[in-house]
């Protein structure tokens, strides 16, 4: 088997987004390191993803979100001031809004122009810009041109959305060694980090890949309760030695959840999501 560089980064997928057009790579990634004699060495490896494994993560994150309805390509959640598109329920924040969630379908649009997919034109003229001032306006318009086409353009680019969410996965445990306070809790951080990925191939990648897009990174200071994150950081931070990472990292990132709706304004109701956070927990554990 095939294995990839320390750092995260799906250098062993190369030669599938080769084959299908998909960008994974650029200037200073991993590639270019991989080519530097005096890069850094690894930590540590795992193991690789074919293209099927991509294509089952790309579909299982599609179930998770969407229960594989292509309706719901185009989706304004009850109880949220913003619009998820994709497979992976990217958020879109109409011009101007200001949340403390990450906005992600910009930074999708903008990969699919790198890639070559063409936009419709409406998406192009509103500077990749959420034309829907409200939830209503929006759901007005469900079965108008613009969301059916945006639809169309969605159910025909789940490789490329795949390889978009994978791409984001790319670079996030440097990102959260960035962010640690010590040597000591990065040390955990990683060694947690190669556990679960290693873990019952391909669903420990699963895992972390999933959950990244899910619920972030973890180290931003906006996407906080309390001051209080919930991102795979938090994770990988908090999980006990068990002797199944997976197991451990599922448990973990329940607990994450239920910190995160203990934490949350009270406004929000956000235990009312609190079941299907964590039915898509189970996911990441073998049958």
């Amino acid at each position: 088997m095939a294995w990839i560089d320390v750092n995260g980064r799906a250098a062993a997928l190369l030669p599938f987004f080769v084959a299908t057009g998909i960008l994974l790579f650029s200037p200073g990634s991993v590639l270019a390191q991989q080519q530097n004699p005096g890069a850094s060495p690894p930590y540590s490896s795992y193991p690789s993803l074919g293209s099927e494994q991509v294509a089952w993560i790309g579909d299982r994150i599609f179930a998770n979100e969407c229960n594989r309805q292509l309706s719901c390509l185009t989706s304004w959640n009850a109880g949220e001031d913003f619009p998820s598109m994709g497979i992976g329920h990217f958020i879109w924040y109409r011009q101007g809004q200001d949340s403390i969630f990450q906005e992600s379908f910009p930074a999708l649009l903008r990969y699919m122009q790198a890639n070559g997919i063409s936009l419709p034109s409406w998406v192009e003229d509103s500077e990749l810009q959420s034309p829907w001032l409200t939830r209503d306006e929006f759901l007005d318009d469900m079965d108008g041109n613009r969301l059916s086409e945006l639809r169309q353009l969605l159910a025909r680019t789940m490789d490329i959305q795949t390889a978009f969410i994978i791409s984001r996965f790319d670079n996030a445990l440097d990102e959260i060694l960035a962010s640690m306070d010590s040597p000591e809790q990065a040390t955990r951080v990683r060694e947690n980090f190669y556990k679960v990925a290693a873990s019952n191939a391909p669903y420990g990648l699963y895992a972390l890949i999933d959950y990244v897009n899910f619920k972030g990174i973890g180290v931003s200071e906006r996407e906080t309760y309390n001051t209080e994150g919930w991102g795979l950081k938090q994770v990988l931070l908090d999980m006990t030695q068990n002797n199944d990472p997976l197991a451990a990292f599922v448990m973990s990132a329940r607990q994450t959840l239920a910190n995160r709706v203990d934490n949350a304004p009270i406004q929000r109701n956000e235990s009312r999501w609190l079941n299907g956070w964590n039915n898509r927990l189970d996911t990441y554990l073998p049958d």
